[in-house]
């Protein structure tokens, strides 16, 4: 079985958190192979994360200026790729939750994550928000990390 047969079908949505490390392109380049050999599409999501200690609806304009650079930097990869790509970010508390409820209200059939190899104390992670997404997202999830001692950031969602 091939790698795409099965996986996703014709017109399905693939949704990708980024995160502005250096995964999210491995992450879209994966979600865009996927896509491509099944005529499905992808969407690029970025959470901007709230401190709880301020309004939801805060404006973080440094943060929102990164995240529009990143998302248009995806959308011209997804051209380069000829792979049918939407880019969209939104404020949240977590961004575990905030994934899960992109890929509910987007019906969304697969979630493809990337993360770094992270340890904490002298042991390996996979942080907070990529346990939440796979115990609670309503789709297939497919993650892609990195080898062990490979430098790419701290890791995706």
């Amino acid at each position: 079985m091939s790698l795409t047969n099965g996986l996703i079908r014709i017109g399905e949505k693939i949704l990708v958190p980024v995160a502005g490390n250096g995964g999210d392109e491995k992450a879209l380049l994966l979600a865009g192979e996927l896509a491509k050999a099944n005529k499905a599409y992808v969407e690029a999501l970025y959470v901007i994360e709230v401190d709880h200690a301020l309004p939801l609806d805060v404006e973080l304009a440094q943060e929102t200026a990164r995240a529009e650079r990143l998302l248009r930097d995806l959308e011209r990869l997804g051209r380069e790729m000829k792979c049918p790509l939407e880019a969209t970010m939104l404020q949240a508390r977590d961004a575990g939750p905030a994934v899960v409820r992109a890929a509910v209200e987007g019906k969304c059939n697969m979630i493809v994550l990337h993360m770094a190899y992270k340890r904490q104390f002298g042991a390996f992670t996979l942080g907070q928000s990529i346990p939440y997404i796979l115990e609670n997202a309503p789709c297939q999830v497919l993650l892609c990390r990195d080898a062990m001692g490979a430098e790419a950031g701290n890791g995706s969602a």
